[in-house]
């Protein structure tokens, strides 16, 4: 697994969950020490990458917070509107 794959990783996720995975974007904002993947989604699709309560969201930083580490990186999930 290359960094390549934590953005498309996300992005399978994403598309995964939507109604309109055709609007699903992801960018990778490669810091120094860590890496922001920037998700967004169409207005009616935002509901369900956060979910309930946020536990949507935070499954999926969680897997990105494993996939991550497993590559001795460390990456933060960002759900832009």
């Amino acid at each position: 697994m290359d960094h390549t794959s934590l953005k498309d990783l996300i992005e399978f996720m994403a598309k995964s969950l939507v109604d309109h995975p055709e609007e699903v974007e992801v960018n990778e904002v490669v810091g120094e020490q860590t890496t922001v993947v920037e998700l967004r989604v169409s207005k009616e699709d935002l509901g369900k990458v956060i979910g309930k309560k946020g536990k949507t969201a935070h499954s999926m930083r969680t897997i990105l917070n494993a996939a991550s580490t497993k590559l001795n990186k460390r990456s933060v999930l960002e759900i832009v509107e």
